[in-house]
């Protein structure tokens, strides 16, 4: 019997020290302030500083509409991101010049990725390289 009560004493004290221990933690924690979680932006168009040139408005014209006969519009939007940047967020970050038309034209031609993040653009060797420059004029000409 008398081991029984020790054992119940023990128990006992074993039970207080938890709750004590409990309380603190708790009490501790509280007193904390409150950490607010910051996210960093990241700049989804990292704009290439440049001269840009103008865009005659035929070539515009006529890039838009071989882009209408494209599948350019299955990966593409004007104003929106979809599975590839859209045609407003490339004008912003290219500046408009010859260089750049070019190597955005082979760029299309030839496929690509990790320019604007893990989409991968899919080759089209079948265009013409005037016709993609012509194309990729008529994305620039949207640069605000």
């Amino acid at each position: 019997m008398e081991w029984h009560a020790n054992m119940f004493r023990k128990q006992n004290i074993l039970f207080i020290i938890f709750i004590l221990f409990t309380s603190c933690f708790l009490l501790c924690c509280k007193n904390k302030p409150e950490q607010k979680i910051v996210r960093k932006s990241i700049d989804y168009i990292r704009a290439i500083p440049g001269v840009s040139d103008s865009i005659p408005a035929e070539i515009a014209e006529k890039g838009k509409v071989l882009i209408a006969y494209s599948d350019c519009y299955t990966c593409h939007k004007i104003n929106e991101r979809s599975v590839g940047p859209a045609f407003k967020d490339i004008a912003k970050r290219y500046p408009v010049n010859r260089a750049y038309i070019e190597m955005l034209a082979q760029k299309v031609i030839m496929g690509g990725s990790r320019s604007w993040g893990y989409p991968i653009m899919t080759p089209h060797p079948k265009l013409k390289l005037e016709e993609a420059k012509i194309m990729v004029s008529y994305i620039l000409s949207m640069k605000e």
